[in-house]
């Protein structure tokens, strides 16, 4: 038999298996009786014998074209040796742009390469080398947590998403009947561009300086404040001149909980939990304030255990019940009147950055107190594209409790 008549034999089988999975298993517990776990293994036992037997067949496959090949190539042209193409590079990834970039920041924009005319941004000012640029998105995702699980897309206009509002509903009807018919509806959800800047201040001495690691600093100090600023807009914004974020009372995520007190008991997060579609729960994580953290921190279950899963794993996130929880500076403080954390499949947040950053001079701004301004600038926007994929939980307007946290902002 051949290899592909195989692995459609054996692909036919992985979906049977699934469907018995999905049909079997018990609907509270999850588990298979005795009976049907024997089922399922002789499934996947017989699964794993069609993978063998496709390696045979591919095997035996190669073996028969290579017997069909002759035995030597007759030689048809004059023997060169291979010389890899080069691949053309934009103007912002050659080493010649990066060079004159940074001669132009240490010359305070005096010496300009005509390589940077090309790079020109249309405000003023030049595009950041990619080599730069690249480094300052892993900065901003770095710092940004939102950017970690969001979805970002580039723009090089205003984007329409369109989002289905609304499922078809099934309709019984009797043999011969016509069809019914239900309209589907679509919203639309725009992608804009805000603009967000950054402006640093260097001393001349330090411009000067050759041993002086000026890449090194922008990029660290502009990358930085960008995903702070954005981190910011991404969970607060309120979509005038800036993101919309998804604490936002009127485009952000659904309420799914609200809570008398800012006591927040273990009941709170598992009704916060299921009050998400189990389709989002998949892929949901929590968002809090430190202080919020520190409160569920102390949360015990009835043998005197703290709920609270601390990671083992370096780079991982601590979970509670079993869902990772990310921590943000920007994210609303425990108080009376405040949504307090988000709970969803944050990919359904849509970051969108239009263009590419680019750096500016401040001419004479400073000049008096013997420093350079540079300033760098980004367009991007963001937007939550299914309210019901996020749900908040929020502290009624009044609380009797006294030991509020104090206000951090």
């Amino acid at each position: 038999m051949k290899s592909q008549e195989l692995i459609n034999k054996r692909a036919k089988l992985w979906e049977e298996a699934k469907a018995f999975l999905d049909s079997h298993e018990n609907k509270e517990t999850g588990l298979l009786s005795a009976a049907d776990k024997e089922t399922y293994q002789k499934m996947e036992n017989d699964m794993a014998e069609y993978t063998q037997a496709i390696e045979i067949a591919q095997r035996q496959e190669a073996l028969e074209r290579s017997m069909s090949m002759p035995t030597t190539q007759p030689l048809v042209e004059k023997p060169v040796k291979d010389v890899e193409e080069e691949k053309p590079k934009s103007f912002r990834a050659t080493k010649a742009y990066s060079d004159a970039m940074m001669q132009a920041f240490r010359s305070k924009f005096k010496r300009i390469s005509n390589v940077l005319q090309e790079g020109v941004d249309v405000d003023g000012g030049y595009l950041v080398p990619e080599e730069l640029d690249g480094k300052i998105v892993e900065k901003l995702n770095e710092e940004n947590i939102f950017r970690k699980f969001a979805d970002v897309v580039k723009t090089g206009s205003e984007r329409k998403i369109n989002i289905a509002d609304g499922d078809p509903a099934a309709a019984w009807i009797d043999e011969g009947d016509p069809l019914v018919f239900s309209d589907a509806k679509f919203k639309q959800i725009n992608l804009d561009a805000h603009k967000l800047h950054v402006a640093i201040k260097v001393t001349e001495e330090l411009l000067y300086d050759e041993v002086f690691d000026l890449k090194s600093y922008l990029i660290k100090k502009f990358g930085i404040a960008l995903a702070n600023a954005e981190e910011d807009a991404f969970l607060n914004g309120n979509g005038e001149g800036k993101p919309l974020g998804i604490f936002d009372a009127t485009g952000g995520g659904d309420i799914g909980l609200t809570i008398d007190s800012t006591t927040i008991k273990a009941d709170n997060i598992i009704d916060l939990i299921y009050s998400l579609r189990r389709p989002y729960r998949k892929n949901a994580k929590f968002i809090m304030n430190d202080a919020t953290i520190a409160c569920i921190r102390k949360l015990k279950d009835n043998n005197g255990a703290y709920l609270w899963q601390p990671s083992l794993v370096a780079d991982e996130p601590d979970k509670i019940f079993g869902y990772p929880v990310y921590t943000s500076a920007f994210a609303p403080i425990l108080k009376a009147g405040n949504p307090v954390m988000a709970f969803g499949d944050f990919e359904y947040y849509k970051i969108g950055d239009r263009g590419t950053r680019s750096f500016n001079e401040l001419k004479e701004l400073f000049a008096g107190n013997g420093m350079e301004a540079f300033v760098a600038k980004e367009r991007v926007d963001g937007k939550l594209t299914l309210s019901e994929a996020v749900k908040i939980m929020k502290v009624n307007g009044s609380s009797s409790n006294t030991d509020e946290p104090a206000d951090q902002g």
